[in-house]
């Protein structure tokens, strides 16, 4: 046994994980060399020994669960972390001119991939299981949700800030009567969205939120502030960082932000009206997901290759882990320009 290995080993004692284990969430090592490279590139080099095929894992949500739970990623601290997190705070990663690489790298994959493990509405964020046991059902009620939150009335115009393929712009004008913008920075989203809404009160724009100078009665953005960057808060609201492995191969220039700094965006500019977190229902979300990922796959393996299908893999279930260990939260903000009249009533 090498000293890395022994090092591992150790790190991995409070989270219960045995190294060639029995255990869904014990990992098998195929690789030798697994145990540096983790000491060397922590969690980037978690995610890229799993994609070379160097380890595997029953239950890899488990297994990241377990290890976030214990703060065992805090242990491991690496060059190429802190580089990370000094880039994060010294230059813009999610200025104008980088906007449409997350669309052009992530979205524009392939809208069959979508298809497959989405539901119909193809809804990318997360549903909201309250009184719900299926995808389908548990989105529709979180679009429904949203609409209430924003109080929507008929005759309105409503401005979706990362529609998506227009699912949720497709709801609220179907819905409750609204007129919708919808801007996103994915060429292929944009042609599913305007085939989705065609004759609805819909127009879909390939654009950057930071064009848009025009007025609207009510504002939604959902699953897209983590593309923003904290640099940028501030000029979101007037119109942390990312795992690195995550902000190398699945969301380019992306950041999870902190409450502190969505709050000190919004001071002087609106009112926080409602803050609800219902991070563990992403979890149930990701898992599902993950089942119809899984159980497309067959069809889906001849245009995206094993290590894709690795990749893909371990994304979905390094997120779910990650919520369900409440490492990562997920939360709805209602946001006033100059406060609701009357008593704002939170709505669930």
């Amino acid at each position: 046994m090498t000293t890395y290995q022994k090092r591992i080993e150790k790190l991995f004692t409070p989270a219960d994980i045995v190294i060639n284990g029995n255990r869904p969430w014990d990992i098998t090592v195929h690789n030798c060399h697994l145990f540096r490279r983790l000491l060397a590139h922590g969690s980037l080099g978690l995610g890229e020994s799993y994609m070379d095929g160097w380890w595997d894992c029953e239950k890899v949500d488990e297994f990241i669960c377990r290890l976030l739970s214990k703060g065992i990623d805090r242990q491991v601290r690496t060059w190429e972390m802190a580089v990370a997190a000094i880039t994060a705070r010294l230059s813009n990663r999610q200025s104008q001119t980088r906007s449409f690489q997350v669309g052009t790298y992530h979205y524009d994959i392939g809208n069959d991939l979508y298809q497959r493990m989405l539901d119909s509405r193809m809804i990318y964020s997360c549903a909201y299981w309250r009184e719900a046991d299926t995808l389908e059902m548990a989105q529709e009620h979180k679009l429904d949700l949203v609409c209430r939150k924003l109080h929507l009335e008929p005759g309105q115009r409503l401005l979706d800030i990362g529609c998506g393929w227009g699912g949720m712009a497709q709801f609220a004008a179907e819905r409750y009567g609204v007129e919708v913008v919808g801007v996103t920075v994915s060429q292929k989203q944009v042609k599913a969205a305007r085939q989705r809404c065609a004759g609805l009160p819909v127009e879909i724009r390939f654009q950057d939120y930071r064009d848009l100078h025009e007025p609207f009665d009510r504002i939604v953005s959902i699953g897209m502030f983590e593309h923003v960057g904290y640099k940028n808060y501030r000029t979101y609201m007037t119109v942390t960082t990312c795992d690195p492995w995550l902000e190398r191969y699945i969301f380019p220039n992306g950041m999870l932000p902190s409450a502190v700094q969505i709050t000190s965006s919004i001071e002087g500019l609106f009112i926080l009206e409602d803050w609800h977190n219902f991070g563990p229902d992403y979890d149930t979300t990701l898992m599902a997901w993950f089942r119809r990922f899984e159980d497309s796959w067959p069809d889906l393996s001849a245009c995206y290759g094993e290590r894709f299908y690795r990749m893909w893999r371990y994304y979905l279930l390094l997120c779910a882990g990650a919520f369900r260990a409440r490492a990562n939260q997920l939360w709805q903000i209602v946001l006033s320009k100059e406060g609701t009249r009357g008593k704002y009533l939170p709505v669930r």
